[in-house]
């Protein structure tokens, strides 16, 4: 089982990435964790639906034959035990998941129409360094969950 968070650009503020690889690193302790980050499209000149679809084929090409969670507040909403517990499900089944975030346009509908499944990590709309940032931090706190770890209260 291998779990990718699969993302369109990379954090640009320095607080944010070090805050991104932080918990990032932290959640590998935890899950096989790998991280792909696709180029953000050209925004300038181009409808955001254009980018959008870009932006969708280029994370759907770097993960072939996984199962895709895409990460969207219109998604099935967990507590932190509830998303442990479907870690843990994830994990037993032995497929990969890859947990996606979209650009700044959001989603594309080529994503969310291979999804086998749409999360919801807030009722808000997230900046997708933000989203990366809470997924990370959700992915670390649902291993310390599994184990029994003081980190969750």
């Amino acid at each position: 089982m291998r779990v990718v968070i699969a993302t369109v650009g990379r954090p640009r503020a320095a607080p944010i990435a070090a805050a991104v690889a932080e918990y990032e690193a932290r959640a590998a302790r935890y899950w096989p964790l790998e991280v792909v980050e696709v180029r953000e499209g050209a925004t300038r000149g181009s409808a955001p639906e254009t980018v959008r679809a870009r932006e969708g084929e280029r994370l759907l090409d770097r993960l072939p034959g996984m199962r895709l969670v895409v990460c969207d507040r219109d998604g099935v909403r967990r507590t932190s035990e509830e998303f442990a517990r479907w870690m843990q499900q994830i994990r037993e089944s032995g497929r990969d998941v890859a947990f996606v975030i979209g650009g700044a346009f959001g989603l594309a509908e080529n994503l969310r129409a291979a999804a086998w499944e749409r999360l919801c990590l807030a009722p808000w709309t997230l900046p997708h360094e933000l989203a990366r940032l809470v997924l990370g931090e959700q992915l670390y706190r649902a291993g310390t969950i599994l184990r029994g770890e003081p980190y969750h209260k």
